[in-house]
């Protein structure tokens, strides 16, 4: 049996039926998270389990070998280069036992959403994109699309049409916009619908971010699917 990641759970109500899984980004924890969940317009949706995992600690060379929490590895500045493969396909296994572990609990894939700021971003849409069931959406904040040379290789076609909302920083200083940008434009060369929301920020939330994911969230989890 896999150990699951360690985490912390918020529901907006009893009986939840649908999961949001929220991953942080480099150096942070589950806690970073979960003060959104309140502030968030869910009116339109039945109760929802958040899930916020705290991703293990290593070393990161681009921080000198420092051990903190990190969803993989980053060897230096740009991005694209010298990806670390073999750590964000481990976290991605770890991720898909979460979503396991919500399906066993009586939540269907089509009401499971993969979210994640910065590296859990990518993480976030490794995962989502090669799921192998329909999932209700992908939040991908502030981040990127990691191995993308790969991802036309291996996306599960059960995953082409999923909702993918997509939010960055104007002035993001640690994923450049053009960045985000360039992931957006590969989503969208290869079909997926993509919702693109850019803000005057750096690499942080903003006020009507927060606003436009309670938005996606009614979108993909308020319906009622029977």
């Amino acid at each position: 049996m896999t150990t699951l990641l360690p985490h912390i759970e918020l529901t907006s109500g009893p009986d939840p039926d649908a999961a949001v899984i929220w991953l942080h980004g480099l150096g942070a924890d589950g806690n970073d998270f979960a003060a959104i969940v309140p502030e968030l317009d869910l009116a339109g949706c039945r109760p929802i389990r958040f899930i916020f995992p705290h991703a293990p600690s290593m070393p990161v060379t681009i921080n000198g070998g420092y051990v903190m929490p990190a969803w993989y590895d980053i060897v230096g500045t740009d991005l694209q280069k010298r990806e670390d493969a073999a750590g964000i396909r481990r976290s991605a296994l770890a991720i898909e036992a979460l979503i396991a572990h919500e399906i066993a609990r009586g939540v269907e894939a089509r009401r499971i959403v993969l979210a994640g700021f910065s590296q859990g971003c990518a993480i976030a849409l490794h995962t989502g994109l090669r799921h192998a069931a329909p999932l209700a959406g992908i939040m991908a904040l502030s981040g990127y699309l990691p191995l993308a040379a790969d991802l036309a290789a291996e996306a599960h076609p059960a995953n082409r049409q999923v909702p993918v909302f997509m939010a960055h920083g104007s002035a993001d200083p640690v994923v450049a916009l053009a960045r985000g940008e360039a992931s957006r434009d590969l989503l969208q060369s290869m079909g997926y619908p993509v919702q693109w929301h850019a803000y005057p920020m750096q690499h942080s939330v903003h006020p009507r971010e927060i606003q436009d994911i309670g938005e996606f969230l009614q979108s993909v989890l308020g319906r009622d699917d029977g």
